[in-house]
């Protein structure tokens, strides 16, 4: 800001709520004056005082100093607790869902979670991504789209861009919302899809290091998280030492919505360099029917045949539907 006494006042008040100030030229030929830090808790005052965002810069431009210090005294005359539950002053119309976060929050921490309705659930983890809109309708509409929470974690990244507005018809590319939307997307991909990974990890850590064969329904568990929503059949392979205890879980090819190619010989040399005894066979049916095919049946034969040459046993073919899955064994196909 400029050199007055009165304009080192103002900065240092506003430094006390978190908000950075840097003077720039403004229109005219006068001095405007740039916010950053802690504006989000404030924007109702800062929007009062005409403050304009600018998104691809992510700060507030105040027009003048006059205007920088009524800001300062809105800031302290308002009441405490603004945050994101901040009440709207008289130049913001109200919205129905401020303080719902915290509403949201406190039943989460006060009651059982499975209080909670999945779309409330999902709208909870979607506070972490989405910052400056309400989360309850794109909560909503991606279980609507996806299926189930499932489906929303399982579903492909780039699909969750029509449940943000981010289709041509509802937000063109000149939208001053646009970039704000942009983050919000790309921060909710990373939050559900880490979501994603780590609940498999962690269903995988109940198979790991004990007999699978006696861990039969952990091991199904494992599996439907891992793959029931694949938009796309992949084939997985899951290779066992002498005590059936798991040595390998990989996925050995990724096809079509309806094919998968798996070829024997590397299915035995993948076994031999892991110094497998046995495996169980794994893929999905995207169309959600597990039934195996004739093509399935084939395969797996083949498959059956290879291994049985250098010794190494197919406990099982499991086919991975949306709801149910198959397993070869319990059809008396193996």
């Amino acid at each position: 800001m400029e050199d007055g006494a009165g304009d080192r006042e103002v900065v240092d008040r506003l430094a006390a709520y978190g908000l950075e100030v840097e003077a720039t030229p403004g229109e005219g030929g006068g001095t405007a004056y740039l916010l950053r830090g802690r504006t989000y808790a404030y924007r109702h005052l800062i929007k009062a005082e005409g403050g304009l965002w600018e998104p691809e810069a992510a700060r507030w431009r105040i027009a003048d100093a006059t205007r920088l210090a009524a800001l300062a005294k809105r800031l302290a005359e308002a009441p405490s607790g603004l945050a994101e539950a901040a009440q709207p002053f008289e130049a913001t119309p109200v919205k129905h869902y401020h303080g719902h976060r915290a509403r949201l929050r406190e039943r989460f921490m006060k009651a059982t979670p499975e209080a909670l309705a999945d779309y409330e659930l999902l709208e909870l983890l979607l506070f972490f991504s989405i910052h400056r809109r309400d989360t309850k309708p794109i909560a909503k509409d991606m279980i609507a789209r996806f299926g189930g929470l499932g489906g929303v974690l399982g579903a492909d990244p780039e699909q969750y861009r029509d449940c943000f507005g981010l289709d041509p018809g509802r937000v063109e590319e000149g939208d001053r919302r646009r970039p704000v939307y942009e983050d919000d997307l790309r921060f909710t991909q990373v939050l559900l899809k880490a979501v994603h990974e780590f609940l498999r990890r962690v269903l995988r850590e109940e198979v790991r290091e004990r007999p699978v064969i006696g861990s039969w329904s952990a091991l199904m568990d494992y599996l439907k998280v891992a793959m029931s929503h694949e938009p796309r059949e992949h084939f997985r392979i899951l290779f066992l030492d002498r005590k059936n205890i798991l040595i390998g879980d990989e996925v050995q090819s990724r096809g079509t919505v309806d094919h998968t190619p798996l070829y024997p010989r590397e299915v035995v040399k993948r076994a031999l360099e892991l110094g497998a005894s046995a495996i169980i066979m794994v893929h999905n049916h995207p169309s959600g029917d597990p039934t195996p095919s004739k093509a399935d049946i084939d395969m797996t034969r083949q498959v059956v045949q290879a291994l049985a040459a250098v010794d190494i046993t197919v406990h099982d073919h499991v086919v991975i539907g949306k709801n149910r899955h198959a397993s070869f064994r319990s059809l008396r196909l193996i």
